[in-house]
């Protein structure tokens, strides 16, 4: 198994500009991309994606072998769903330790 958390992290926040300007102005990011709805801001070593939307708090990034084998493990361990977007694709993964991950492959 050989997985491996990504550099980049996603928040939601209900005004993503405001959001990114906080983290310009006050802990040196960069505004490197903005979408209509999810602005990315980019640090030494991570790289933060705001999303329009309620607050779920820090999302990781999980990069696995195969998403639907590992959704189906973690989900059987203890974890729970919190989205589920294939289309996207993602899935929001929330461990039994609180920790909220996406998994990509």
């Amino acid at each position: 198994m050989a997985n491996s958390f990504c550099a980049d992290i996603l928040i939601q926040a209900e005004d993503p500009k405001k959001a990114a300007a906080f983290y310009v102005e006050q802990l040196g990011f960069e505004i490197t991309g903005e979408e209509p709805r999810m602005i990315s801001v980019h640090g030494e070593n991570i790289n933060l994606f705001i999303e329009q939307g309620p607050k779920l708090g820090p999302v990781f990034e999980v990069t696995v072998d195969n998403v639907g084998e590992a959704k189906l493990r973690l989900v059987k361990n203890g974890c729970k769903i919190v989205k589920d977007e294939p289309d996207f694709p993602r899935c929001y993964v929330e461990d039994p330790f609180g920790l909220i991950y996406n998994l990509t492959s």
